[in-house]
């Protein structure tokens, strides 16, 4: 969009995080921080306050600020990616703090966590969660081979994300629904993070798979879907325990991916 100096900013405030955030006997990064960089973020409800159309409770501070959400790991590796690409060269130091994540990564892959969604219940090998771990170690390799930078670990790297993809074609993808499912111990939930997959890169958005995960969460939920007057739900909260409870009304961000899967997917070839 044309916002460079925003972009570098971001990338000034994420190479502090790097640099000063880690968990210096894991090597793991906090999944979210204050404006200022503070990861103290307490959770607090507010009961003399009522939301919108009176929804309670109202809290301040987030309760998941501690959570293990993996995702983490291939988002910032995709800004970093795009940052390079469209705004300014990535340093030789922010380089090799690059290299130090993508090596973590390389060790936790097979964990599982609390997913994008921020669970507060059982912790899960979340598909979305593997599809954005597979992007990290993607955009380190394209990163490195881009710019040429030394890369001990590169034929590692190649390895663990094949792993992942190959793991989640396995364990991610329910048969007999022909989609893409929420967890591997969630096997005949959809989730509609999965929409990410085409548009990182993760899956052709014509693959068979794809498609026929598009077709489910195209599908009313009546019907055992995730659209509804063409807006989709994150998940089905009446199959899944997410921990938080009360109902949710449908989920802007994945009601754009949907648009853009179906985009990329060509429509008209879709089953409706």
């Amino acid at each position: 969009m044309g916002f460079s100096e925003e972009a570098e900013a971001y990338m000034s405030f994420i190479s502090d995080r790097l640099k000063h955030s880690r968990n210096k006997e894991t090597g793991a990064l906090p999944i979210m921080f204050s404006i200022r960089g503070e990861t103290d973020l307490p959770e607090i409800e507010l009961t003399h306050l009522d939301g919108h159309r009176s929804s309670r409770p109202v809290r301040i501070g987030n309760g998941a600020a501690f959570h293990k959400q993996l995702d983490i790991y291939g988002e910032l590796m995709d800004a970093i990616y795009l940052y390079n690409k469209y705004g300014k060269p990535v340093s030789y130091d922010q380089w090799c703090a690059v290299r130090e994540l993508t090596d973590y990564v390389c060790t936790i892959w097979e964990e599982p966590d609390m997913s994008i969604w921020e669970v507060r219940g059982q912790v899960q090998n979340f598909v979305y969660s593997k599809i954005m771990l597979w992007v990290a170690l993607d955009r380190a390799v394209r990163l490195a081979d881009k710019r040429c930078f030394p890369c001990p670990n590169r034929l590692k790297w190649l390895a663990v994300r094949d792993q992942i993809c190959d793991d989640v074609m396995q364990k991610g993808f329910n048969y007999e629904m022909n989609a893409f499912v929420q967890s591997y111990e969630s096997h005949d939930i959809l989730d509609a993070a999965t929409l990410i997959a085409p548009l990182v890169f993760f899956c052709a958005p014509n693959d068979p798979r794809f498609l026929g995960t598009l077709e489910q969460i195209l599908k009313a939920p009546e019907k055992g879907g995730l659209t509804s007057t063409g807006l989709v739900y994150r998940y089905n909260t009446g199959k899944f325990d997410d921990g938080v409870g009360g109902r949710e009304g449908a989920f802007s961000m994945v009601s754009f991916w949907l648009i853009e899967a179906l985009t990329r997917a060509g429509g008209k070839s879709l089953k409706r």
